[in-house]
Protein backbone atom coordinates (compact mmCIF):
# COMPACT_ATOMS: atom_id res chain seq x y z
CA UNK A 1 0.00 0.00 0.00
CA UNK A 2 1.33 2.92 -1.06
CA UNK A 3 1.61 6.26 1.30
CA UNK A 4 0.22 9.28 0.32
CA UNK A 5 2.86 12.26 1.68
CA UNK A 6 0.56 15.84 2.38
CA UNK A 7 3.75 17.77 1.56
CA UNK A 8 4.11 16.56 -1.76
CA UNK A 9 2.61 16.80 -4.97
CA UNK A 10 3.42 15.56 -8.35
CA UNK A 11 7.13 15.57 -6.58
CA UNK A 12 7.22 19.24 -5.53
CA UNK A 13 7.02 19.79 -2.20
CA UNK A 14 3.63 21.72 -1.10
CA UNK A 15 1.71 24.17 1.50
CA UNK A 16 -1.31 22.18 2.98
CA UNK A 17 -4.37 23.33 2.26
CA UNK A 18 -5.82 23.55 5.79
CA UNK A 19 -9.03 25.91 4.40
CA UNK A 20 -11.17 23.26 5.16
CA UNK A 21 -9.89 22.04 8.82
CA UNK A 22 -12.57 23.54 12.06
CA UNK A 23 -11.05 26.20 13.96
CA UNK A 24 -10.36 24.76 17.02
CA UNK A 25 -8.01 25.64 20.65
CA UNK A 26 -4.79 23.92 20.14
CA UNK A 27 -1.67 23.72 22.38
CA UNK A 28 1.30 22.15 22.49
CA UNK A 29 4.96 21.35 24.75
CA UNK A 30 8.15 20.95 23.33
CA UNK A 31 11.37 20.39 26.03
CA UNK A 32 15.05 20.09 25.08
CA UNK A 33 18.16 20.13 27.31
CA UNK A 34 20.96 22.09 27.16
CA UNK A 35 24.58 20.39 28.91
CA UNK A 36 26.74 22.66 30.41
CA UNK A 37 29.59 22.00 33.27
CA UNK A 38 28.53 22.40 36.83
CA UNK A 39 30.15 26.08 37.00
CA UNK A 40 28.43 27.36 34.42
CA UNK A 41 24.93 25.93 35.81
CA UNK A 42 26.21 27.85 38.92
CA UNK A 43 27.15 31.24 37.19
CA UNK A 44 23.92 31.51 35.56
CA UNK A 45 21.97 30.54 38.88
CA UNK A 46 24.08 33.65 40.76
CA UNK A 47 23.75 36.07 37.80
CA UNK A 48 27.07 36.42 36.92
CA UNK A 49 27.05 35.68 33.64
CA UNK A 50 28.92 38.63 31.22
CA UNK A 51 26.56 38.65 29.02
CA UNK A 52 23.51 39.18 31.23
CA UNK A 53 20.51 37.24 32.40
CA UNK A 54 20.81 34.07 30.25
CA UNK A 55 17.33 32.76 31.18
CA UNK A 56 15.43 36.47 30.70
CA UNK A 57 17.88 36.53 27.51
CA UNK A 58 16.40 32.43 26.47
CA UNK A 59 12.92 33.10 27.59
CA UNK A 60 12.57 36.51 24.83
CA UNK A 61 14.34 34.31 22.32
CA UNK A 62 12.11 31.59 22.59
CA UNK A 63 9.01 33.83 22.37
CA UNK A 64 10.46 35.30 18.97
CA UNK A 65 11.34 31.72 17.81
CA UNK A 66 7.51 31.15 18.31
CA UNK A 67 6.56 34.35 16.17
CA UNK A 68 8.86 33.69 13.78
CA UNK A 69 8.24 29.88 13.16
CA UNK A 70 6.95 30.11 9.70
CA UNK A 71 9.83 32.45 8.23
CA UNK A 72 12.05 29.55 9.01
CA UNK A 73 10.32 26.41 8.41
CA UNK A 74 9.34 26.62 4.43
CA UNK A 75 5.90 24.83 4.59
CA UNK A 76 4.76 26.07 7.71
CA UNK A 77 1.27 28.18 8.33
CA UNK A 78 1.23 31.45 9.95
CA UNK A 79 -0.85 31.29 12.93
CA UNK A 80 -2.28 33.10 15.27
CA UNK A 81 -0.07 32.83 18.72
CA UNK A 82 -2.55 33.30 21.62
CA UNK A 83 0.04 32.42 24.25
CA UNK A 84 3.29 31.36 25.19
CA UNK A 85 5.35 29.46 28.18
CA UNK A 86 8.82 29.59 28.72
CA UNK A 87 10.04 27.85 31.95
CA UNK A 88 13.65 26.23 32.56
CA UNK A 89 14.53 23.86 35.22
CA UNK A 90 18.25 22.93 36.61
CA UNK A 91 18.97 19.37 36.78
CA UNK A 92 22.27 18.30 37.79
CA UNK A 93 24.44 19.03 34.69
CA UNK A 94 21.79 20.90 32.64
CA UNK A 95 19.31 23.35 32.02
CA UNK A 96 15.80 21.90 30.86
CA UNK A 97 13.87 24.36 28.61
CA UNK A 98 10.08 23.94 27.82
CA UNK A 99 7.66 25.91 25.86
CA UNK A 100 4.55 26.04 25.91
CA UNK A 101 2.00 27.58 22.32
CA UNK A 102 -1.32 28.18 22.72
CA UNK A 103 -3.35 29.30 19.38
CA UNK A 104 -6.65 29.39 18.21
CA UNK A 105 -6.63 27.85 14.61
CA UNK A 106 -6.98 25.08 12.09
CA UNK A 107 -3.17 23.60 12.35
CA UNK A 108 -1.40 22.78 15.54
CA UNK A 109 0.79 24.43 17.43
CA UNK A 110 3.91 21.92 17.81
CA UNK A 111 6.25 23.19 15.32
CA UNK A 112 6.35 26.97 17.38
CA UNK A 113 6.86 24.97 19.73
CA UNK A 114 10.06 22.61 19.15
CA UNK A 115 11.14 26.01 17.62
CA UNK A 116 10.84 28.22 20.81
CA UNK A 117 13.06 25.55 22.89
CA UNK A 118 15.79 25.45 19.85
CA UNK A 119 16.16 29.18 19.78
CA UNK A 120 15.87 29.24 23.74
CA UNK A 121 18.56 26.53 23.64
CA UNK A 122 20.77 27.88 21.21
CA UNK A 123 20.60 31.34 23.05
CA UNK A 124 21.97 29.83 26.49
CA UNK A 125 25.09 28.03 24.60
CA UNK A 126 25.69 31.49 22.46
CA UNK A 127 26.06 33.50 26.26
CA UNK A 128 27.85 30.88 27.80
CA UNK A 129 30.45 29.70 24.87
CA UNK A 130 33.42 31.78 26.07
CA UNK A 131 33.28 30.27 29.74
CA UNK A 132 32.39 26.26 28.27
CA UNK A 133 35.24 26.31 25.90
CA UNK A 134 38.24 24.45 27.06
CA UNK A 135 41.77 25.24 26.34
CA UNK A 136 41.63 23.49 22.73
CA UNK A 137 38.64 25.80 21.58
CA UNK A 138 35.99 22.54 22.20
CA UNK A 139 33.00 22.31 24.38
CA UNK A 140 33.82 19.03 26.43
CA UNK A 141 30.25 19.92 28.98
CA UNK A 142 27.71 21.35 26.09
CA UNK A 143 25.67 19.85 23.97
CA UNK A 144 21.67 20.30 22.99
CA UNK A 145 19.60 16.64 23.14
CA UNK A 146 16.57 15.36 23.37
CA UNK A 147 14.35 18.26 22.01
CA UNK A 148 11.08 16.69 21.60
CA UNK A 149 6.65 17.34 21.70
CA UNK A 150 6.09 16.16 25.07
CA UNK A 151 2.47 17.01 24.70
CA UNK A 152 0.08 18.29 21.42
CA UNK A 153 -3.56 19.29 21.98
CA UNK A 154 -6.78 19.87 19.94
CA UNK A 155 -9.45 21.36 21.50
CA UNK A 156 -13.18 21.22 20.33
CA UNK A 157 -14.03 24.99 20.30
CA UNK A 158 -15.28 25.76 16.95
CA UNK A 159 -15.91 29.56 15.78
Amino acid sequence: METKLSHLKDDRAVMVDISDKKIVDRSAIAVGEILLSDSTIERIKSGTIEKGNVLATARTAAILGVKRTPELIPMCHQIPITGVDVKFTFEKNSIIASVEVRSVGRTGVEMEALTGVSIALLTVWDMVKSIEKDNTGNYPHTSINNINVLEKVKGTKSN
